[in-house]
């Protein structure tokens, strides 16, 4: 088990910080993150023909999670504002009863993007709950998880197998 010393987000009184990455190398970095949203057959086939009543569900889930990515810093307390070089939300489904989101998050700086993609795909599954819970309130959003991220200090990260 790890002391306090020994984690970065902990003060010398072990109170919470923000890490200071003013002295780490400005380097390229990537993460991917994704989420799944259980539903209906009958819900997911309207979301893919565009016949809900709030509009298009994947193209108003895309851009909030875009703009989710952008905000992360707003919403979870320690991570640093980053200035994003990319942001891609991908939507594919199992032509039965599952959404797939897929989330790649793109800069260039000094600390990584990992939360700002696990941010992403969470922000893209509430608004399609949102949009859709008019016709189904018991969706199910599920297996939100960071697949890969690249660069930095610790390495590259590949999830050798997904909970899907």
């Amino acid at each position: 088990m790890e002391s306090t010393s020994d984690l970065t987000h902990f003060n010398e009184q072990g109170r919470a910080r923000m890490v200071d990455v003013s002295d780490k190398a400005a380097t390229k970095r990537s993460a991917t993150a994704t989420s799944i949203i259980t539903m209906k057959s009958t819900t997911l086939e309207l979301i893919k023909q565009g016949k809900l009543k709030k509009g298009d569900v994947l193209a108003v889930a895309q851009v909030a999670g875009i703009m989710a990515a952008k905000r992360t810093s707003e919403w979870i307390p320690m991570c640093h504002p980053i200035a994003l070089t990319g942001v891609d939300i991908q939507f594919t489904d199992n032509g039965e009863n599952e959404l797939y989101i897929e989330a790649t998050v793109r800069t260039t700086g000094p600390t990584g993007v990992e939360m700002e993609a696990l941010t992403a795909v969470s922000a893209a599954a509430l608004t399609v709950y949102d949009m859709c819970k008019a016709v189904e309130k018991d969706m199910v959003i599920s297996s939100t998880m960071l697949l890969a991220k690249t660069g930095g200090k610790s390495g590259d990260f590949y999830r050798k197998e997904t909970l899907s």
